[in-house]
């Protein structure tokens, strides 16, 4: 099945040897790759050709892994169903007629197809989660800082992570070892073992030779682990998404967990937090699009304004103008106190819920997706139902912590169904832990 998941097929080798020799890794095309063509899925980077490597592509790279080509995405990640790519929309190899999930919707898919062993994806919002959950694979969104952002084009800096997309929980996890760790160039990474303090051992972040062991953490065992789960993630959902996921926590209950509901009063503002947040940033970061220092030229015939108005004319899609609009307003003089400082406050608010129930649970958990996937062009129609549907995959992303994706069976007529583990700060062991009781 053509699935259109790759925009540039070319090979990069990496090392002879290394803990992923002989199997292939592929990257979602705004993670910078030196001499290959790094998109974004945009017209307005068509051609660009980065002159260096993404942080994470080095890893990938020295630990043998070679790399199949770069995937398809939402344009500047800027979706859920990967269908405003510049290169066409990606098919569901899980569910023909269906959209993958977005913004990494073709990182999903060649894994789903078996075209590659693993992924890399960029998660904002939920854009690693989404498409695992819509195509029946792992994905995980790990803790804010815990991979270098160095060479991924940015879309919303405060809120994304690159993370890994997987057939099993624990070959998802051994892609996450391999590009983990402190960065010199990305200021915001950390070593989990020092942000934990005491404890980290236990914690499971260090392996004490300086990096991480989250492989063995995917050992299936949680007895005895005890599982949030938050009923306003609950409101709302499809009933066979529902069904699934209540399937999910009773498999989690014969392996000897054990589950309590709580409730996360903020999470009733998170996506509008999220959107604000997420667009003002955007806003600003594509700025640098004028066809000057990146984009395609506007033809420069003596007005500035008019060769800038060109430019992302031109070269942005009707998405991505959207969010850069929402986020100018939002950051307009007289603007923001009204709703992006009030978004930050609402931020503040859902971290805090997330920390409070996390001091009651080792992991919470929900629906990934409060819907199975949709069929393709249904929601190009109504953007309002592609944002609500980030309700339960955008408020981990407010709050900077870990989460992982994991199939939870289908649907009735066959469409996957995700379930997503939520844990705390640097608590990549345990959903990888709880995801490997499930995949």
């Amino acid at each position: 099945m053509a699935y259109n998941a790759y925009i540039t097929e070319q090979r990069i080798e990496g090392a002879d040897e290394g803990p992923l020799a002989g199997r292939t890794v592929a990257v979602k095309d705004n993670i910078s790759t030196a001499g290959v063509r790094t998109t974004c899925g945009s017209a307005m980077l068509e051609e660009y050709v980065p002159p260096y490597d993404a942080t994470v592509v080095e890893r990938l790279k020295e630990a043998g892994a070679t790399i199949p080509g770069k995937t398809n995405m939402d344009e500047f990640g800027m979706g859920t169903t990967t269908e405003t790519s510049s290169f066409g929309p990606v098919e569901n190899p899980a569910a023909e007629g269906y959209v993958p999930g977005g913004s990494s919707g073709g990182s999903a898919a060649v894994v789903a197809a078996g075209d590659a062993d693993m992924a890399l994806g960029s998660d904002t919002g939920g854009s690693v989660r989404c498409p695992a959950a819509f195509c029946g694979v792992v994905g995980i969104k790990p803790t804010y800082g815990l991979v270098s952002r160095y060479g991924l084009i940015a879309y919303a800096n405060s809120l994304e992570q690159i993370g890994p997309i997987a057939p099993t929980v624990e070959a998802a996890a051994e892609l996450l070892e391999v590009i983990a760790g402190p960065d010199d160039r990305d200021a915001t990474t950390r070593d989990a073992s020092e942000a934990l303090g005491a404890g980290a051992e236990t914690a499971g972040t260090g392996d004490g030779d300086g990096g991480y062991d989250f492989v063995s953490a995917a050992d299936g065992d949680v007895d005895g682990m005890e599982v949030g789960v938050p009923t306003e993630l609950l409101d709302g959902a499809d009933d066979a998404v529902v069904e699934q996921f209540w399937a999910a926590i009773d498999d989690l209950e014969a392996a000897g967990a054990s589950y309590h509901e709580v409730t996360l009063p903020s999470l009733e503002h998170a996506v509008e937090a999220y959107y604000v947040i997420a667009t003002s940033e955007a806003s600003s970061n594509l700025a640098r699009f004028d066809g000057v220092r990146y984009g395609v030229s506007g033809g420069y015939d003596g007005d500035w304004n008019e060769a800038f108005a060109r430019v992302r004319e031109e070269g942005f899609g009707p998405e991505v103008k959207r969010r850069i609009l929402l986020g100018t307003f939002a950051l307009s003089a007289g603007y923001q106190d009204k709703y992006y400082r009030k978004a930050q406050d609402a931020r503040a608010w859902v971290k805090q819920d997330f920390d409070e129930a996390l001091e009651a649970a080792d992991v919470l958990a929900s629906p990934t997706m409060p819907v199975p996937p949709l069929e393709r062009g249904e929601s190009l129609e109504d953007p309002l139902q592609m944002y609500l549907a980030d309700a339960n995959t955008t408020p981990v992303n407010l709050a900077n912590l870990p989460a992982i994706s994991v199939p939870a069976g289908e649907t009735g007529d066959g469409r996957p169904v995700g379930l997503q583990l939520v844990g705390p700060a640097f608590g990549e062991q345990a959903v990888i832990r709880a995801g490997s009781a499930l995949a």
